[in-house]
């Protein structure tokens, strides 16, 4: 079958090859037809060794398909199912998924460390991005990491939900549980940036701020329900303009950098909190004074995965897609090919597109 393949952290190509094989289903385990696969940021940080994973690599995370086979053991799915891909596949039994933070599980993300699903060049061993590699078009993953969706929402809804949307808009509903008639600004304002401005205003948040120094991207921002729109130099005047000096009760973080979470928390009033949801390198480190940290009162708080028990999530946010509550549409760029993904990381790297879709037959 066909994919994308990373031999080494920095290299300025894919390798796009026909040649790739699958491991065998295991009895617990489930095959997976990848109909759509969005290109990521955090795709992008796999690629340059942000976000560190055993090479070589097939990268993509966010994907949604079609089941073609399942281990004897699987009860969730059966062939045929349409399905979102969970890139954190929750074990049930360990001390994070007893304590219901299924998102902070480590059972499958560790193995797939250690287990290299895909082959190559007859039979020289790959790994999935995550234990996924949606750049791929079928992948096997453990059966909670395959969650049923209705057939009737298109697989490119359903590859968004699989991460971006359910980043942002987990990280408004499930982390900051952000409040009907309170104000929030977003640093960031791609695809994690504008999910969480459409978790805010699913919310009831009556002022949001969406701050990106690409003023290109304010208008979709907007569009998506943003209330306002700025470049960082002019976000104390908005502070004043909009909450009176005060600050903001929620300020969230969405591109993954110490300078914009630096940002959130200037944006956020005393007793508001910072919410920090893009990922970040483990060098770059943010400067916050132990003075600020007390006596401000302002809570950090980070959200991984939105906070999501996806089991509960996806079903949830397809629904409100389908009652037209969630704007899926217009976070789309592009839809591409497979063969276009070098094209597609480039574009990413360059900072003006959104999503790019890659839909496979």
């Amino acid at each position: 079958m066909r994919g994308a393949l990373l031999h080494a952290v920095g290299d300025d190509r894919l390798d796009i090859r026909d040649d790739l094989t699958l491991a065998p289903t295991g009895p617990t385990d489930v095959r997976v037809k990848i109909r759509a696969t969005g290109v990521c940021h955090s795709d992008l940080s796999v690629i340059s060794g942000v976000l560190p994973m055993p090479l070589p690599v097939i990268p993509g995370h966010e994907g949604a398909g079609e089941v073609v086979e399942v281990g004897d053991h699987v009860t969730s799915v059966q062939p045929g199912d349409h399905v979102i891909v969970n890139w954190t596949p929750a074990c049930g039994s360990c001390a994070n998924c007893l304590v219901n933070q299924p998102f902070l599980c480590m059972t499958y993300v560790m193995d797939s460390f250690v287990n290299a699903r895909f082959r190559y060049g007859g039979d020289t061993p790959a790994f999935g991005m995550a234990g996924c590699g949606t750049w791929s078009e079928e992948i096997v993953v453990p059966w909670q990491g395959a969650v049923k969706v209705d057939s009737d929402v298109p697989f490119e809804a359903a590859a968004l939900i699989g991460c971006g949307i359910t980043t942002g808009v987990g990280a408004a509903l499930n982390t900051a549980k952000v409040r009907a008639g309170s104000t929030v600004a977003v640093v960031g304002a791609g695809g994690i940036g504008l999910s969480v401005i459409q978790g805010a205003r699913i919310s009831g948040a009556t002022t949001i701020l969406a701050i990106d120094p690409l003023e290109s991207k304010h208008t979709l921002a907007k569009k998506v329900g943003a209330t306002h729109a700025i470049t960082p130099d002019q976000l104390m005047d908005a502070v004043g303009t909009l909450t009176g000096g005060v600050g903001f009760d929620y300020g969230f973080e969405a591109v993954g950098k110490s300078a914009a979470i630096m940002t959130a928390w200037q944006a956020t009033r005393r007793g508001g909190d910072t919410i920090v949801v893009g990922a970040g390198a483990m060098d770059d480190t943010v400067p916050l004074n132990a003075f600020s940290l007390l006596f401000e009162g302002k809570n950090i708080l980070s959200s991984l995965y939105g906070g999501s028990d996806v089991r509960r999530d996806f079903p949830f946010l397809a629904g409100l897609y389908k009652a037209g509550k969630l704007d899926l549409e217009s976070m789309i760029s592009s839809r591409i090919k497979l063969a276009d993904l070098n094209d597609a990381v480039a574009a990413l790297r360059g900072g003006e597109v959104l999503r790019q879709i890659v839909v496979l037959d």
